[in-house]
Order: structure tokens, then sequence, then C-alpha cells
């Protein structure tokens, strides 16, 4: 290695370095947080085995278009309306928002609260329609 490369470009080791924390954290802070990323043919899989689909998005997002029998609680509301999801403490439960960010946080509370088994939806409901998955309004 060129001690001296580095010296001469140390902002773009110090930016190598955070970008690989970063990536690393990306792919090892889920799984000790024990909650899953589940990509489109996994969310697929758990929707079809009747896992809930919780959509954290806001009401005119949600009545845009989501996936089919999924429960809609919005992340604001969630922490005050989580008792409604008791029933599915032992259940697997696959939380998906917009791209997957407010599910993120949604999936943590889950977790906190006692929900075996959570999965993130990757990339929300966007990826779900760029997969052409059914999207209802109803």
């Amino acid at each position: 290695m060129d001690v001296q490369f580095i010296q001469d470009n140390w902002m773009l080791a110090a930016l190598a370095a955070v970008s690989g924390a970063m990536l690393t954290w990306s792919f090892i802070g889920g799984r000790l947080s024990g909650v899953e990323e589940a990509d489109t043919l996994k969310a697929t899989r758990l929707y079809n085995d009747d896992a809930l689909v919780l959509d954290v998005r806001e009401d005119k997002e949600f009545a845009a278009g989501h996936i089919p029998k999924a429960k809609h609680i919005p992340l604001a509301q969630l922490a005050s309306r989580i008792s409604e999801l008791d029933k599915f403490k032992n259940k697997p439960v696959l939380v998906t928002c917009r791209s997957g960010q407010r599910s993120a946080r949604a999936c943590g509370l889950l977790k906190k609260a006692g929900f075996e088994t959570v999965y993130n939806q990757a990339g929300g409901i966007l990826a779900w329609e760029r997969a052409n998955l059914p999207v209802t309004q109803k």
C-alpha cells in the first residue's frame, strides 16, 4: 500500500472507510436487530403463505394503491395502535411503505413490542409495483 498516496488523498481514504462501514452496517444491522429484509420474491412467498402485510404509509398513499389484504396503520400511529396487531405476534409480519425506510422503523417498533418474525420489504411498494405484482385501491 502506498502511504504517500493515502497522505495526499486522506479525504478519499476517509470517504472510502466511511462508505465501507455504512455498507457493512446495512448487511449486519438488520440481522442484529432481528429484522430481515424481504426482497420481492421473499415478500411474495410471505404474502402467499398468509403473513400479515402491514402498510405504514400515510392515508393518501395507501388509498392510491396497496398490496391486497394489507392492514393499514400509518407509522405515526403505530405505537398507539400496536395492540391491534397482538394476535399476529407469533406469525410472520411483512412491513411495507413506499421505499423501505418507514417500514424499517416500524419493524424496530414491532420487534421491541415482542413480535417474533418481522420482515422489512426491501424497496417497499415501489419494488412490488416494479415486479408487476397486484395492487388494489379497495
